[in-house]
């Protein structure tokens, strides 16, 4: 399926609705309008009905949209229709949470590798994955292995990210505090939970 250029903004809405239509059809609900989709997951109706205009007539007037044949196209349309593996680099505090973390199968992601410098924690299982050592990322490409995740120190970063570049990562989930560079043709995704914190005093009251 090829579709025109995308915004940036409907794509990072659309596990946002992927969410709420796997929750819908979990509660048994066959049928959906963009109003009820809205009001469950926070969007403006228009601006659901605008983002699903750029993939083409998704719903039907006056009936909404089917739950299942809805989250079937928006998993496809995120290329998730099959099982995306990723590789976690660093099992500190972090990581060792995303590794824990039993929500990414539902989205159909799986961490299928692990890696850290510390020997102490090479060879520890955690949620079925054994940490390997930093030196064998190299294999990544014969694993077939396009995702990656950094959640190692601020200092590491960037030659993680090298590293992982060269293994033939595509896509880089980055819990490190900084900017990283990579080519053009990977995709970096920085998560900075405690920048994210930081905006939140602004938007609330003077005491």
């Amino acid at each position: 399926m090829r579709y025109r250029r995308i915004p940036d903004e409907t794509v990072r809405r659309l596990p946002v609705y992927l969410r709420g239509l796997l929750f819908t059809s979990e509660q048994g609900q066959e049928n959906i309008s963009s109003q009820n989709l809205a009001d469950l997951v926070g969007v403006d109706a228009w601006q659901i009905r605008k983002d699903f205009s750029y993939f083409g007539e998704l719903g039907t007037r006056g009936v909404g949209y089917s739950v299942e044949k809805l989250a079937a196209q928006t998993k496809k349309i995120l290329k998730i229709t099959i099982v995306q593996k990723a590789a976690l680099v660093g099992v500190g505090n972090i990581g060792s949470a995303v590794l824990a973390y039993t929500g990414f199968a539902k989205y159909g992601l799986n961490i299928a590798a692990a890696f850290d410098v510390d020997s102490k924690k090479v060879g520890r299982k955690i949620d079925n994955v054994v940490v390997q050592d930093i030196s064998n990322l190299r294999r990544l490409k014969k694993q077939k292995i396009m995702l990656g995740i950094i959640a190692v120190p601020r200092q590491a970063a960037q030659d993680t990210a090298d590293k992982l570049v060269k293994a033939g990562i595509k896509g880089i989930l980055n819990f490190s505090p900084c900017h990283i560079t990579v080519p053009k043709k990977v995709k970096v995704i920085t998560i900075d939970i405690a920048m994210e914190l930081a905006r939140l005093p602004y938007y609330m009251p003077a005491s």
